[in-house]
């Protein structure tokens, strides 16, 4: 079994997961950096030079890969369940947890990055995200857990994590 962390950007997806990977002793993987690994390419350039299509076809193929993976924290990318393969691949042996947070805390946490290529487009950021996130609900809806993270720091984010599956009976608990 592995469990993924889904929602927006900037709710705590890579932070938070890498916390609970090692609380857990299990394996962590970021899809976008595997991305960037693979294609030798920041995100923001493989927009530029290939556009979203590109990237979402590269997203898909590495979440088929890694979805067969076992005691793993996987992030997803932002946008990920917006695909059904991408959902059909991680439920067959994961738990997805969609992250979430208010807008304005997003905007505060993504603000001073330049790896956000959906935001650096557009002077109005905040409704970008904002927009983003109602394109996106639905998907996020796919998750089987949630978690609000707007006022929790990434170890605070990691324990509630635990809680979710500890309550859940999804894993023995360690530390």
């Amino acid at each position: 079994m592995n469990i993924a962390l889904a929602g927006f950007m900037g709710t705590g997806k890579t932070t938070s997961g890498k916390v609970l990977a090692k609380r857990l002793l299990w394996d962590f993987i970021d899809i976008d950096a595997l991305i960037e690994a693979k294609e030798k390419k920041s995100i923001p350039q493989i927009f530029q030079l290939y556009g979203e299509l590109y990237f979402r076809n590269c997203e898909t193929a590495i979440i088929s890969e890694v979805a067969e993976k076992k005691r793993t924290i996987i992030s997803l990318g932002g946008g990920a369940l917006q695909r059904k393969e991408n959902v059909d691949a991680l439920k067959k042996n994961t738990v997805i947890i969609c992250l979430q947070a208010e807008p304005s805390i997003i905007l505060l946490r993504t603000m001073h990055t330049k790896d956000r290529p959906l935001l650096l487009k557009s002077k109005d950021a905040l409704g970008i995200i904002r927009e983003l996130m109602q394109e996106r609900k639905e998907s996020y809806q796919q998750a089987d857990f949630f978690l609000d993270t707007s006022s929790l720091s990434p170890e605070e984010t990691a324990g509630a994590l635990q809680d979710i599956l500890r309550h859940a009976n999804i894993y023995p608990t360690t530390s």
